[in-house]
Parts: C-alpha cells; structure tokens; sequence
C-alpha cells in the first residue's frame, strides 16, 4: 500500500518499508527518536548514590580534587588569579548557553583569545570574595602577564599565556571517576548498563563548553567555601593535601563495612592517626607552594588547631572544623551531583 504526503509542495510516495519515493527515486530515512524524558537521571538520585558508597568514593574523590587544586595553583602560582580568570570565562560560557551556541573541545581551543565582557572589579570582588584593592591588584597583573587584554572595543583572555591550557588530564580524571559511579549507578538501578570512561570522555569534548561550564559552577564553589572555613586558600590548599593523603592511604585498608560516620571520624576528623601523616617538604612537592610558604601556613594551621604536628614533625588533621567542613561539603556533593547527572543524560541520549 502506497500513500502520499504533501511537503513543501513536493509529493512522496511512502511505501511499506518507509521508503520515501519521489519521481521514482527511492529514499529511505529512518525516523527520529525523541529522547525520552522519563528515562533521565535525576541529580538527588546521584547524591544518594554517593552518599550510600561515600566511604568508597570519598578516597578516589578527594584525591582528584586536590590534584585539580594542584594544577590551579600552578596556573599562575597564584589561586585567586586563577579563579578571577575562570570567573570571567564563565561568563562568557553563560552567553554561549544563552545563545544556543555548543563548541567542541578542538572548536573551543583552535581560538586562543575568548572574548569576555567589560570587567567590573565590584562584581568579581563580591563574587570570589577577594577585597576590592586585591581585585584590582591581581588584575592588573593579569594585564602585564598578557593574560587579561584590553583592545579598542572589548577585553580579552588569551590563552597562550597559561601552561598547559587544555586539561586534558583532568578530562581522564572526571571520566575515569564519573565511569567508576557509574559502576554503582547501575548496581542501584539508576541505568541499564555503566557508561565507559572513554564514552565520558567523548561526551565531554563534544558538548565541552556546556560541560566545562558546570565544571567550574562545580569548583568554584568548592573553592570559596573551603576559603571561608581556613581564611585563604594556600591554607586550604595545604590542609586540604594532609587529607588526601590520609584519604589515599585510608584506600589500603578495607572500608568496605565502615560506615560513613565511622569513616569520617577515623580518617578525617580524629585528633590522632593511624597513619598517613606528611611533613612539610612533601607538602611543598605536592601542591608547587614554595617551601617557607607552607612552613609559614602551618605554624598558623597548627596555631588555629587546624592541624596537629608530632615529634617527627609530621602533620594530620583535628576535628576543629568538623561541623563547617561538613556543611561545605554538601554544597559540594550538591554540585558534584548535578554534574554527573548531566553527563550521564547527555552521554546516554547520545549512544540512543
């Protein structure tokens, strides 16, 4: 049985096998499947994933949190002239999501200068919580470093001036770990089967500057939260590396029957240490702050009782800031969530 269908002034026949025929010509199209809605993964259900595994999770998250800080700081060796730049581009992202514009990773980086709008030291010294006259300091050393450029009509980023300015490792970081929650996803019935970390990895070049654009309303946050609980963040910074390494040695014991509690309390917040302390020259290598630099935050961080040090001079965490780290950390987890639920639904309706 044959019909026909009137597009666009021009008749098709449609046969029984969806061909299209036009003029005796045959056409064959497969219809388009509409993603379906039902089927998206909700970011609240992703929390409680995390939060039900928290004591598998937290090692490998932690750890690749802090390699992340590691690589902003070696940036411009300056934290805060790191998050006024990606403040600036992620305003940029906000026009390109508000205009429908997608760029790919190869698209985004074949442009080395990203134009951003005219700067307003107010707006960036409220929104990253840094004072005014710091705001316009690190800015304008921003500009002599060429980072920041102003031409007749508008201001500029130029890329060129940063070192390794595709993250490209941290791209395998994401996907490795959103491609290990998605192992527990699927055993909690969230998704027919676990997503790859090279499926990840592809759908976070191909929709990157949506996805880099929830990355860093992922990590900002992140960063300013953990500022206002340590004061600045060099302090957090080297805090922060003390826990990632009683977090990465905590991954050489089994956890698997320790609650969330009991996991926190014996390797986050205890006042004494199984093991896994860390001296202050290790700190240095890590995290690229120079060595009288961390020193310096350290007899502060253990004046605060942010830390302790024993007799090998070797630092671990106290449980002063249990509450806020914990608070701070929701607002984490929040993100986090909301992250991993995008990339999974557009992975998934991409492989559909």
């Amino acid at each position: 049985m044959l019909q026909i269908v009137q597009l666009t002034q021009c008749s098709f026949w449609v046969d029984s096998n969806l061909n299209y025929v036009h003029f005796g010509l045959k056409y064959n199209f497969m219809p388009i499947l509409l993603p379906k809605v039902s089927k998206q993964i909700q970011s609240e259900d992703i929390r409680e994933v995390i939060e039900k595994n928290f004591v598998t999770i937290m090692p490998l998250w932690s750890v690749a949190q802090m390699t992340w800080v590691n690589g902003v700081y070696e940036t411009f060796h300056d934290h805060e002239k790191f998050m006024i730049v990606i403040h600036l581009l992620m305003k940029t992202f906000d026009i390109y999501s508000k205009n429908f514009v997608k760029l790919n990773y190869e698209e985004y980086f074949d442009q080395t200068k990203v134009e951003i709008e005219e700067i307003n030291i107010m707006e960036i010294s409220i929104s990253l919580n840094i004072p005014k006259e710091t705001t316009r300091r690190k800015i304008n050393e921003l500009e002599k470093m060429g980072t920041i450029k102003k031409t007749k009509k508008n201001f500029i980023i130029d890329r060129d001036t940063w070192p390794n300015i595709k993250p490209e490792e941290t791209i395998k970081r994401m996907s490795r770990f959103l491609s290990f929650l998605s192992k527990m996803c699927f055993t909690e019935g969230l998704m027919s089967e676990p997503i790859s970390s090279e499926d990840i990895t592809k759908t976070s070049k191909e929709y990157f500057s949506h996805i880099w654009k929830l990355y860093y309303e992922m990590q900002l946050p992140f960063l300013l939260s953990y500022k206002k609980i340590y004061g600045d963040l060099e302090s957090f910074h080297i805090c922060g590396t003390v826990v990632s390494n009683h977090a990465l040695n905590s991954k050489k014991k089994d956890n698997s029957k320790m609650s969330k509690e009991f996991y926190l309390e014996k390797y986050f917040l205890a006042d004494k240490k199984d093991s896994g302390s860390i001296n202050a020259m290790s700190i240095s290598d890590i995290t690229g702050i120079p060595r009288a630099t961390v020193i310096r935050k350290l007899k502060k961080l253990v004046k605060d009782k942010n830390l302790k040090i024993d007799e090998k001079k070797h630092y671990s965490t106290t449980r002063i800031n249990t509450k806020n780290i914990l608070e701070a950390q929701k607002g984490v987890l929040k993100d986090l969530s909301k992250l991993t639920s995008s990339v999974y639904n557009l992975t998934l309706m991409k492989k559909n």
